[in-house]
């Protein structure tokens, strides 16, 4: 009786590799140093490498070698998209590349815009914090009716998640972060227990959840403009004056008048300082602890007389300033643009600011270009700093 010898089972497939010749814990150590602005071009390699950008793994070893890179992620909205905000963010070039003719950076391979996927549920007027690797979307208003969910995106993977709802729905809040937990304060009426009680209300990301902050009833402003922290403290400006709550001490106070008439629009904290982009047309930063403003000096040859639209934030210790300027135009320079006004630019620039000695407050620009182009109607909304 003949037998059949059986056929050799298939080979069981090979585990990819990150890197041929290298075992894949030195892969990833060697891959993990990489500056985003490669990764672009680095995800295309190969599959496995590709699968490694977007994995926990990756980012967890970037945090342990200390190779992370604080990003700044734009928020802008377009005219046909009135209720929605176009996120992007912005890789820098390791190596920029200077121009000759100037004493600025100023040339346009420098930065990389990288579309976000837009948030799964619009609105205007929302706060904004960041917790680590993410963004938190606080309220705003969906069709004219304050709301009191949260949207997360995770800035390692660019993903929306919806977080905890908030107890009273909010828009134009203010929102800062303090020892890891998320304060928000204003945005709603209070014309009801739930509202009065729940005026700030504090989250705390390991807990999962939303509490009530006590509040004096005096100082319950509706409509909150701006917000920073700064020392552990966190200022808010109302439409009338503003606020300053100290979640440590519990202790709320006024913002004194110097603060309080200085400060208009969006702000940002480096070093200590608060900036913010003023009414003439100045970069101003004020001095909590001497309680008076001081003129950025250095930055006038470098920077349109006016900045359109200007926000800004610190990214890895320095200011970096967004502003709009119409399509066509010397933006770095005038910022005066084509008089069709077509389109809009959207520029960007990077200061290095210090303290000399005798107080002044001084800029040196790194760089400076335009990041994007769009349709005219558009308008800058936000801008936050998140290290990845």
């Amino acid at each position: 009786m003949s037998t059949t010898a059986p056929s050799p089972s298939p080979s069981p497939p090979q585990p990819a590799v990150l890197i041929p010749s290298l075992p894949d814990n030195v892969a990833l150590n060697c891959l993990a140093r990489i500056p985003r602005w490669h990764h672009t071009r680095l995800s295309v390699v190969s599959k496995p490498i590709r699968s490694l950008l977007s994995s926990p793994l990756y980012f967890t070893t970037r945090s342990l070698l200390n190779c992370t890179q604080t990003l700044l992620y734009l928020a802008v909205r377009l005219p046909h998209h009135r209720n929605s905000s176009t996120w992007f963010a912005l890789y820098q070039n390791p190596n920029p590349n200077p121009n000759p003719n100037s004493t600025a950076i100023n040339t346009a391979s420098n930065n990389l815009l990288v579309p976000v996927p837009p948030i799964p549920e619009p609105s205007i007027g929302s706060a904004y914090a960041v917790l680590g690797s993410k963004i938190y979307v606080i309220g705003g208003s969906i069709n004219d009716v304050p709301s009191s969910h949260v949207w997360i995106l995770d800035c390692r993977f660019h993903t929306w998640e919806l977080g905890p709802s908030m107890r009273v729905g909010r828009e134009f809040a203010a929102a800062g972060v303090v020892d890891g937990k998320i304060y928000v304060m204003g945005g709603c009426v209070v014309d009801s227990w739930a509202r009065a009680t729940h005026w700030t209300e504090v989250f705390d990301p390991i807990a999962g959840r939303w509490e009530a902050v006590p509040s004096p009833v005096e100082i319950r402003e509706k409509w909150m403009h701006a917000s920073a922290v700064v020392g552990g403290r966190i200022y808010a400006m109302a439409d009338r004056g503003g606020v300053v709550y100290d979640p440590r001490e519990k202790v709320w106070e006024g913002v004194g008048s110097e603060m309080d008439l200085g400060w208009r629009g969006r702000a940002c904290v480096v070093d200590g300082v608060l900036y913010c982009y003023d009414y003439l047309g100045k970069i101003r930063g004020f001095d909590v602890v001497k309680d008076v403003w001081k003129e950025l000096k250095g930055v006038d040859k470098g920077l349109p007389k006016f900045l359109c639209g200007a926000t800004m934030a610190n990214v890895g210790g320095r200011l970096v300033v967004v502003w709009e300027a119409k399509g066509g135009g010397n933006g770095n320079r005038n910022g005066n643009g084509n008089v069709k006004g077509k389109e809009i630019e959207i520029w960007c620039a990077e200061i290095e600011v210090a303290e000399k000695e005798g107080g002044d407050l001084w800029g040196e620009i790194h760089w400076s270009e335009k990041v994007l182009l769009v349709p005219s109607g558009s308008s800058i909304v936000h801008c936050v700093a998140v290290s990845l």
